[in-house]
């Protein structure tokens, strides 16, 4: 028997794109459901010969709930992650969709690199009937875990393709990152202002700092480099990010933040340098989070997005693997307050 899945263990995937049926149809072969062509049964029992795929019982349909279990996993230290108030409400929407269909979830954190063997054999073994899987950070190597797993598997945000390599077309759900932003520019734009600096999370080629920062770049089309400035996505990040666009461009009138944390933090900054918000500069935000948007002064423009509902989707992904891609797109828009 020859398998041509390059090492890694044959997947129900594979075993569907060489015999060119459905997963689905081919997990009715395996399972030995009635209502599928003999033609078909014979075509997919020897593909299954051929690259030696045996089924793993927590790959078969979620809607069976072998374990009653999904696993969340994030590429973050909790401590941090905790802090964090979109991942909280992410993961409440996560949880309350789960329950709806009597699952719990089992909380993963990677909080270093040798984390990962770990978690994937605990992935594989078996425990978990899918998993929700939270790229937080640029670098990680979610979607090579995601690639070797025979579980359903569904990412927060869209998963990074690797140059050059081949990678599986997992499910995802995101937000509207670009779109959200453009509009947030653009108000500001709309306000009169004319030195916009932007306040940007760390990225890679395709997460959602960069789509933020391509809106940004989308209305600002000559916009200078020294008006953007890096951050990490908290609040201490926004902070020093803000001092350090002062620094560089005193004059700057209006800034737009890839995340209300952030913003908070610029707001912070902008009040100890003595500028008055939004006279001397405006502040927009992103996510509109009521647990920072409520307690900034001033309350905080930002980008809204459905955060809960973000999770709830993710999670009724898992229950409905036959549509592929089912990838999920989730619409901003602006919500005005004061800051700008």
């Amino acid at each position: 028997m020859t398998s041509h899945t390059h090492g890694r263990r044959p997947t129900l995937e594979d075993v569907a794109r060489r015999s060119g049926v459905s997963k689905s149809t081919v997990s009715r072969v395996i399972n030995g459901e009635p209502k599928v062509r003999a033609e078909v049964v014979e075509q997919v029992r020897r593909v299954v010969a051929e690259l030696g795929y045996v089924p793993n019982q927590a790959a078969r349909q979620l809607v069976t709930r072998r374990t009653g279990a999904v696993a969340v996993v994030a590429s973050q230290p909790q401590n941090r992650l905790f802090l964090d108030p979109f991942f909280d409400c992410l993961l409440r929407g996560v949880r309350r969709e789960l329950a709806e269909h009597g699952s719990q979830a089992v909380l993963l954190f990677l909080d270093d690199p040798d984390d990962y063997t770990g978690v994937a054999d605990y992935l594989g073994g078996g425990h978990v009937d899918g998993a929700a899987l939270f790229s937080l950070r640029p670098g990680d190597r979610l979607d090579e875990m995601a690639d070797r797993l025979d579980i359903p598997v569904v990412f927060g945000g869209r998963p990074l393709l690797r140059d050059g390599d081949t990678v599986r077309a997992h499910a995802y759900v995101d937000g509207d990152n670009r779109g959200g932003a453009r509009q947030a520019v653009q108000h500001l734009v709309s306000l009169g202002r004319t030195r916009i600096a932007t306040i940007t999370g760390p990225y890679d080629q395709e997460d959602s700092a960069a789509e933020r920062l391509a809106g940004y770049r989308d209305v600002l089309l000559d916009a200078e480099p020294e008006l953007t400035e890096r951050a990490d996505y908290t609040e201490q990040g926004g902070a020093e990010a803000m001092a350090a666009l002062l620094d560089r461009r005193p004059a700057l009138d209006a800034v737009f933040a890839a995340s209300d944390l952030m913003a908070a933090g610029a707001l912070r900054t902008l009040r100890e340098r003595g500028r008055r918000v939004p006279d001397d500069v405006a502040v927009v935000g992103f996510d509109d989070l009521t647990e920072i948007t409520e307690s900034t002064d001033p309350p905080l423009t930002t980008v809204h997005q459905d955060v809960e509902r973000m999770g709830r989707l993710m999670a009724r992904l898992l229950f409905d693997q036959d549509t592929r891609p089912p990838s999920v797109v989730v619409p901003t828009r602006l919500v005005r307050r004061q800051s700008a």
